[in-house]
């Protein structure tokens, strides 16, 4: 393939990665009415809302940053800051959040970091994450959970469900990471597969690039597990990341001139919302977010404001960085684009 048509591919890819962030923004007439709510907000919350939702995206960006400079001595700060508006950019249009990581790991790896000490940073991210949402939930079923099944109502089965699915990714997640043998089998039993059904040829180089990508992630991740003081740090940035974007909605509700409400009562219920459909099978967990977000917030925000201040934290939690994301990649990619000619 000529570089000419690998430029036309790649622009194509774009536009296609325009067309669907867009479509998720203004399909379903939600664009208008995130307009017209906004009418009603007050500027200060509202700069405030948006100000925190692109921090909570940006400290993904700091955590990779932390964590790879110490496996591999050094990392650019702002390369690692576009990689968190990367995932966030293919999560949001991708079923289950599926496409966030595997583009962040190929943006890395183009950009010249080592891929295994790429791979582990985006796992141990990963599994943080995780391991911070159920370990929240943990919490509200055993300390709150008259609170949480007040205001779920009907739809205290999607809690249920967010945990065991979240809870089984932290378990397949720390076994990976804990195991290298299990990924080396997983790598070495794909290679045959792909050589099978005949999309590689036999290669004995291949199989020692293998070899050594597995030595090198056992190396990373040996580095990590004595590292004792990283992980702390990285799951207590997590932890503070996860309150940004489930205080959103306390901020929305001051916004509108409205008091009366709790901030960690706020905070307990969009966090239930959040790991409810954060493992479901939907991009940007598009519909029933709103659903959920309508019926359990219906006694705080009230029939009045109810849909204004859903158009307005949903618009900020998602499609605001959504298109944020997407101007950084479009950006980034023309930049790159030129610097090659």
């Amino acid at each position: 393939m000529s570089t000419r048509q690998k430029n036309q591919l790649s622009y194509l890819f774009f536009i296609l990665l325009a067309v669907l962030a867009f479509y998720a923004v203004f399909h379903d007439h939600d664009a208008g009415m995130i307009l017209a709510a906004l009418k009603h907000m007050r500027l200060p919350y509202l700069l405030f809302a948006a100000a925190a939702a692109l921090v909570f995206t940006m400290m993904e960006g700091v955590m990779i940053w932390y964590l790879l400079r110490g496996l591999q001595g050094k990392a650019v700060f702002t390369d690692c800051i576009r990689y968190s508006f990367v995932g966030f950019l293919y999560s949001g249009i991708t079923p289950s959040a599926t496409g966030g990581q595997p583009m962040q790991l190929y943006h890395m790896n183009r950009d010249g970091n080592d891929l295994s000490a790429s791979t582990v940073v985006l796992m141990t991210v990963a599994l943080l994450y995780k391991l911070v949402l159920v370990l929240m939930g943990l919490a509200m079923l055993v300390f709150w959970f008259p609170v949480l099944e007040q205001n779920l109502k009907e739809y205290l089965h999607l809690f249920y469900l967010g945990m065991f699915l979240n809870t089984a990714l932290v378990a397949v997640l720390l076994v990976v990471m804990l195991f290298p043998n299990f990924a080396r089998s997983f790598l070495l039993a794909a290679e045959r597969l792909l050589v099978r059904i005949g999309i590689f040829k036999k290669s004995s180089g291949r199989l020692d690039t293998i070899e050594r990508f597995v030595q090198s992630y056992r190396n990373a991740v040996r580095f990590l597990i004595h590292s004792k003081k990283r992980v702390a740090v990285v799951t207590a940035a997590t932890f503070l990341q996860r309150c940004l974007v489930f205080i959103l909605p306390y901020i929305v509700y001051r916004g509108f001139g409205l008091k009366g409400a709790q901030a960690g009562t706020v905070l307990m219920i969009q966090m239930a919302i959040y790991l409810a459909v954060d493992m479901l099978p939907l991009p940007g967990a598009q519909g029933i977010t709103e659903l959920m977000y309508r019926r359990v917030f219906w006694d705080i925000f009230t029939a009045e404001y109810i849909v204004p201040s859903m158009c307005v934290t949903r618009g900020v939690s998602f499609y605001f960085l959504l298109l944020f994301s997407m101007g950084v990649c479009v950006v980034h990619h023309v930049r790159f684009r030129l610097h090659k000619l």
